[in-house]
């Protein structure tokens, strides 16, 4: 959401609370991202129709400043916002995409031995969330 949006002084946002907001969403074009979102509205039981739909985290920061609309995206893209777009987490429990990952025994590649190495590291963290 835009940086001086009224939801924006809230600590947690509820899914009730960006109904008859400007809301942009995921394009299909990020399917399991934006059925994710989806399905958590609908168990949240709330109806928000997007009033735009964009691709990348790019196009939403842009539509959220430009337009002052709300989204809901990955924690990731914080780290991307610039200072006139915030987030601010989900009160309950938020929605999840599971992490695969598949990789082949006979890669000896260094850079993949650590990155398998870091994955029970990284898994651990997000269980401590």
């Amino acid at each position: 959401m835009p940086s001086d949006h009224p939801l924006a002084s809230q600590e947690r946002i509820r899914p009730q609370d960006l109904v008859g907001e400007n809301f942009i969403a995921m394009a299909n074009k990020a399917r399991v991202l934006r059925a994710t979102i989806d399905d958590y509205l609908l168990r949240e039981g709330v109806e928000i129709i997007p009033t735009q739909g964009v691709d990348n985290p790019a196009m939403v920061m842009s539509l959220v400043a430009s337009t002052r609309g709300v989204t809901l995206i990955p924690a990731y893209v914080e780290n991307l916002m610039p200072w006139s777009v915030i987030s601010r987490p989900l009160a309950g429990t938020p929605p999840t995409i599971d992490l695969c990952v598949g990789y082949s025994k006979s890669n000896t590649s260094p850079i993949l031995k650590l990155f398998i190495s870091r994955l029970s590291q990284l898994s651990e963290r997000a269980e401590a969330v």
